[in-house]
């Protein structure tokens, strides 16, 4: 029971371990505090701003994303989630939340109570700064995210954003091959990148004209690994995905 346990949250696991070594133990302890799957749809809402969580949501399947709200209904995403992702780990510390999070696809997610990941705090010391790590790492990403909003062209937004997807993607083992699927519309896409619907079709028909991308529905597959990095000037420096202990 326990191997069937780890296996629900590999997702969590695969990427905790390209970081640094996590032990059985410390495998054994997360499957322990994630509850059995439940199954959420598209639009639903994991966490409403201004929410008070007493538990955090881990995705194991799907797409989510953190968002605001403005006081004239405007909406701004301001990170995509993915599999593997504890989508509000720093809610166990930030009470109410300033933004919520929304479902983009149907997903599937475990719930976490904050007792169980207080107490993890308290005598996993190593798995403990692995998930402080996970939420500088999502501070990280909304620095870029920012960056690109303010100073990148639309165009570099969006390859920029390609190029992350696709490598969150794939360190989960769920994109390979600069193959990946993004079953998001351009309407999200147009919220994600601080873009009208229009500017997103627009830079999708871009990126395929030069070559750069294959895009039928929700399938992409980046033809010119290379010359997209290039464009979007990306470092994948600020996803941590190389083996360094912490």
């Amino acid at each position: 029971m326990r191997n069937l346990e780890v296996t629900l949250i590999s997702p969590l696991i695969d990427k905790l371990s390209r970081r640094d070594f996590i032990s059985d133990e410390e495998k054994a302890v997360l499957a322990d505090v994630v509850a059995p799957p439940v199954t959420l749809k598209a639009g639903d809402n994991i966490v409403e701003q201004y929410d008070r969580p007493s538990r955090s949501t881990l995705l194991l399947e799907g797409f989510a994303a953190r968002y605001v709200v403005l006081m004239n209904g405007a909406r701004q995403i301001t990170e995509l989630n993915v599999p593997g992702d504890f989508v509000d780990l720093h809610s166990l510390l930030v009470s109410p939340m300033d933004h919520g999070v929304v479902c983009l696809t149907d997903c599937k997610v475990g719930y976490c109570p904050h007792e169980a990941l207080r107490f993890i705090s308290q005598t996993q010391p190593h798995l403990t700064r692995l998930l402080w790590l996970e939420t500088l790492i999502d501070a990280a990403v909304h620095r870029q995210w920012l960056a690109g909003l303010g100073r990148r062209t639309a165009f570099e937004r969006f390859a920029h954003f390609l190029c992350e997807v696709y490598l969150r993607l794939a360190s989960v083992e769920r994109a390979e091959g600069h193959r990946m699927e993004l079953p998001l519309s351009q309407a999200i896409l147009a919220d994600v990148l601080g873009l009208s619907a229009v500017h997103v079709n627009r830079s999708v028909a871009q990126l395929r004209a030069d070559g750069l991308v294959e895009w039928s529905g929700r399938n992409i597959r980046i033809l010119d690994w290379d010359r997209l990095v290039r464009l979007a000037e990306f470092d994948p420096t600020y996803l941590r995905l190389g083996r360094d202990p912490v």
